[in-house]
């Protein structure tokens, strides 16, 4: 069953627009939305179990010149 998780992700004061642009060649990122507040991107992933989820906050997102900080939350179904 795929997972899905939602990446809240503050960047640096004016990246908001270069992290963006490098979120989008993403495969795993499959909605990315621009926010106001304590957050400045949320991200939509889809990915196979969370260990991959995992690897794709970590070694992709994170790894992205720009990007301050990450909340990662999992999805879940009722």
């Amino acid at each position: 069953m795929p997972v899905v998780g939602f990446v809240l992700i503050s960047t640096a004061p004016a990246k908001e627009h270069q992290v963006y642009n490098e979120l989008l060649k993403i495969k795993e990122i499959v909605e990315l939305h621009p926010l106001f507040g304590e957050y400045d991107l949320i991200a939509k992933v889809e990915v196979n179990d969370l260990e991959e989820l995992g690897k794709v906050v970590v070694e992709k997102i994170r790894s992205i010149d720009g990007v301050a900080d990450t909340k990662t939350l999992t999805g879940t179904k009722f």
